[in-house]
């Protein structure tokens, strides 16, 4: 595609005309708006565009995926999964790990149309719809990884995932280590005593679940530039695990396929604002005649292995039938 083709929608804000694109962190800290992706692996996809409107998404058509859905692991596969990382965890190696999979069809269709009918069929929070060269965005996300207003910047890490507004222990023991995790990152970065936790354990209704989440928040402090931020704070520990580096050690031993968008970062940047999505539930094409969907949860000592399959499928089932054409 041509750079002239390229747009960014977010928040009813719509970017087109794009001037620039890098894969430097630093960049953001140039005036102007800037939309922002980075991969799971830490690759960014920086682009600053001239024209910023309000606006509606624009329509696209979208005529469904009919080919079958493929998926990185199976049930098999992904339980077996479950059981390695539970005997990591025995170890003491880590304490959580997000286990995903990645789902792919056959097809070449711009989704532009498939965003349309997300819009329409599962409203989210943090909806966006981003086309690059090499790159296309469908996302759905529910969870918001980094607001910043000036020098206040606010998380709201999720974990926990249910059919009904009725959580078990493992699912709020695991958002509160993940809230720690969280707490420790802002402070690195953040001025003494101004982290906080306001939210803690509240459950949220999404489009055929809930969710159970917790908001982090933090004051700046002087001079923190973007690359600083950005070191301190990705991946985030929501879609990784904890300890962090070695859930992302045993995240790539295990997994074996790159994540891409996936459990990375979308958003925008301009100035001192900034509204950055954690990339779930979102859909991607990488003009190699594919589109890709990840799902995953996260594993404890007190994971069953069942039960985590059974999870991805209730993530993944509503995204993949309104993609598939099956529910809209």
């Amino acid at each position: 595609m041509k750079m002239a083709d390229a747009s960014f929608w977010m928040g009813n804000r719509l970017a087109s005309d794009c001037v620039e694109i890098s894969d430097n962190p630093a960049s953001l800290n140039k005036p102007g708006f800037w939309s922002v992706v980075n991969t799971f692996e830490g690759k960014w996809i920086c682009a600053r565009f001239a024209t910023v409107i309000d606006s509606p998404l624009p329509v696209g058509q979208w005529q469904g995926i009919t080919n079958t859905w493929r998926s990185s692991q199976s049930q098999h596969t992904y339980e077996d999964n479950v059981r390695l990382i539970k005997g990591k965890i025995a170890e003491g190696d880590i304490y959580q790990v997000n286990l995903c999979r990645v789902l792919t069809a056959d097809s070449d269709q711009p989704l532009l149309g498939l965003a349309n009918q997300l819009q329409v069929a599962n409203p989210a929070p943090f909806a966006s719809y981003l086309k690059l060269p090499g790159i296309e965005i469908a996302s759905a996300s529910p969870e918001l990884f980094l607001e910043k207003k000036a020098a206040v910047i606010k998380s709201t890490p999720i974990k926990g995932t249910a059919k009904s507004d009725n959580f078990g222990e493992k699912d709020r023991a695991e958002n509160v280590m993940i809230v720690d995790l969280m707490r420790n990152d802002f402070g690195s970065i953040c001025k003494p005593g101004s982290v906080d936790v306001p939210r803690l354990l509240a459950s949220e209704a999404h489009p055929g679940l809930f969710h159970l989440v917790s908001d982090v928040v933090g004051s700046l402090r002087e001079d923190v530039k973007w690359e600083q931020i950005t070191s301190a704070l990705l991946p985030a520990g929501s879609i990784s695990g904890a300890p962090k580096l070695s859930a992302i050690k045993s995240i790539k031993e295990i997994e074996k396929v790159e994540r891409g968008p996936y459990c990375g970062v979308i958003g925008w940047v301009e100035g001192d604002q900034a509204l950055l999505s954690v990339g779930i539930r979102i859909f991607w094409s990488k003009e190699d005649g594919k589109i890709n969907f990840g799902t995953g949860a996260g594993i404890t000592w007190q994971s069953d292995p069942r039960g985590e399959w059974d999870e991805t499928e209730l993530k993944a089932n509503r995204l993949i039938s309104i993609a598939s054409g099956v529910l809209v």
